[in-house]
């Protein structure tokens, strides 16, 4: 028999379950002891029922009843002893240095050993970007590497923005300890200081008329080696009304927040931002796909609508602009598009957390209403799926493709809001199960985290891990996670064809579509453990 749990604790308040998979040497009881051997729970007959995502029969194990935070194992009968933990802020570490791996994918920068430690490395790409097609460059330094390869997408970039910047917005007390970065200290919390970094990286981006260039990449990936010992010129690649939208909605929620800490700088923010919407408004649509002999992530979008409609919130509620208010209202009247999208490909649900963050104090009690019941809606759905299976997540089958782990954690994050927007114990439940899901509660038990859990992940497609022969990769990044297209060689050949999605990864660096890691699958993972932080009440923050 096999047992799954999260790796790195329970929240003493909050829902604690295992998963039992049922094997052909299964026999119970299953029990649950404390640290010096005494049984406080014992779980004779399990309710077993078949799992489609990972092809299992498996059983949910509570124990939220154990609210005592300390140490515990499961006792399976063949003699196996599976520990758990309860601790408050089961997570605090994992918080920190998720947010610091936006550091360390710093571009244009030495990464120095005080702040990097082992991982430090020297400056990379520093040396001027020319514009492709045209007779001119540019310097273009700073912002953060995108992936596990060194290009830089202002959309995919705005996406991890905005969810850092909603993470500071929504729970500022979470963000109070310094992250060590160069800036630490200067008065801005880290987290701020960290999302300047791509800030200023995005203004280098943009045209005088406003618009935005859709990213700066070599013309190929470069091999697996350290950043700085890249030999492939870089380009910047033609603008496009997706990187000019989402440009507009990060610089325009940045000018509102950086405003309390730095006046000057949301002021050039707020400039930038209104430049770039005044553009949207004179410009159709334009989307992107990569030019002729360019062969890096191109992030091609099917429309524009949503990145429109983000912009235009989040420009609303900078200066009141009727212009973009009626947009955005008629983005929540009219559906057209999915209003809690958190990925960079469907960014609306940001659209929608801008309407609903600001509480009916700008656009007004009925767009709230609707916004608060499309949110709540959605969140009923993954609720429903998440307790329709035994492993608890808000998926469905047919999800587990190419960053699967960012759909898991973005429908955790839509859950938790609702919780918040509802009052309702369940949906901040069933967020944590997602949680549960990323830490290890999974048929691989694989922790989907660098650096945590007792089978964490080892081995992600990311250059600088692979090129610096350390054994230990950087803790705290995110893995894609299961895609059941088997949508790479070393996949095909490790994977049998029929696997279940859920068991369709490897922890191996050449799986790029199952094990890369990228800023907006950790950017995510921030946002939600920033509205766990409040959740559960800590008498050490009492």
């Amino acid at each position: 028999m096999k047992l799954h749990v999260n790796q790195l604790g329970y929240y003493p308040q909050g829902i604690k379950q295992a998963v039992l998979e049922k094997t052909e040497d299964l026999s119970l009881p299953v029990v649950l002891k404390n640290k010096d051997g005494q049984i406080l729970m014992s779980f004779d007959s399990p309710s077993f029922t078949q799992d489609e995502a990972s092809q299992t029969v498996s059983a949910i194990l509570d124990f939220s009843s154990l609210d005592q935070c300390g140490k515990y194992f499961f006792a399976l009968p063949d003699g196996t002893e599976i520990p758990v933990e309860i601790k408050y802020d089961p997570a605090d570490k994992l918080f920190i240095d998720a947010q610091k791996m936006f550091y360390f994918q710093r571009c244009g920068t030495e990464l120095e050993s005080r702040y990097a430690g082992i991982y430090a490395h020297k400056a990379c790409h520093t040396a001027k970007v020319r514009y492709l097609n045209e007779d001119r460059e540019t310097e273009c330094c700073g912002g953060w590497h995108d992936a596990g390869d060194y290009g830089r997408y202002v959309t995919a970039g705005a996406v991890a923005v905005g969810h850092l910047l909603y993470a500071f917005e929504l729970a500022p007390e979470a963000f109070g300890t310094a992250l060590n970065i160069p800036e630490s200290g200067n008065g801005i919390p880290d987290i701020l200081n960290e999302v300047k970094y791509e800030l200023d990286w995005f203004l280098k981006m943009q045209e005088a008329d406003g618009s935005v260039h859709h990213k700066c990449t070599s013309m190929h990936h470069t091999d697996f080696l350290m950043p700085e010992n890249d030999p492939l010129p870089f380009i910047i690649t033609p603008i496009s009304s997706l990187a000019t939208a989402d440009f507009a909605a990060a610089a325009a929620m940045g000018a509102r927040i950086y405003k309390k800490y730095d006046a000057g700088y949301a002021a050039k923010l707020a400039d930038a931002a209104k430049r770039a919407g005044e553009w949207l408004l004179d410009n159709p649509e334009f989307l992107f796909k990569n030019p002729d002999n360019v062969y890096t992530g191109d992030y091609r979008d099917v429309r524009d609508t949503d990145e429109r409609f983000w912009a235009a919130a989040e420009l609303a509620r900078l200066d009141g602009d009727k212009r973009f208010l009626d947009i955005a209202v008629k983005g929540i009247q009219n559906r057209e598009f999915s209003l809690t999208g958190l990925g960079w490909e469907e960014v609306g649900g940001l659209g929608t957390l801008c309407i609903l963050s600001d509480n009916a104090a700008f656009f007004g009690r009925d767009i709230y209403e609707k916004a608060k019941d499309i949110w709540l809606g959605a969140a009923g759905y993954f609720k429903d799926i998440t307790m329709s299976n035994p492993y608890s997540t808000a998926m469905k089958p047919e999800e587990f493709q190419w960053g699967s782990n960012l759909e898991v954690l973005s429908k955790a994050i839509i859950l938790n809001y609702a919780g918040r927007l509802s009052g309702k114990k369940e949906f901040i439940n069933a967020s944590v199960r997602q949680l549960d899901y990323i830490l290890g509660a999974n048929p691989l038990d694989q922790s989907y985290v660098t650096g945590y859990g007792t089978k964490p992940l080892m081995d992600p497609h990311n250059r600088p891990t692979v090129a610096d022969n350390i054994t230990d990769p950087i803790p705290g990044f995110v893995s894609g996670g299961p895609n059941r297209n088997r949508a790479d060689q070393e996949v095909k050949e490790q994977i049998p064809e029929g696997t279940a999605p859920m068991k369709c990864f490897i922890d191996d660096w050449k799986s790029y579509s199952t094990n890369e890691i990228t800023i907006y699958w950790n950017s995510p993972l921030v946002l939600l453990l920033a509205l766990l932080f409040g959740e559960f009440d800590d008498p050490a923050r009492a």
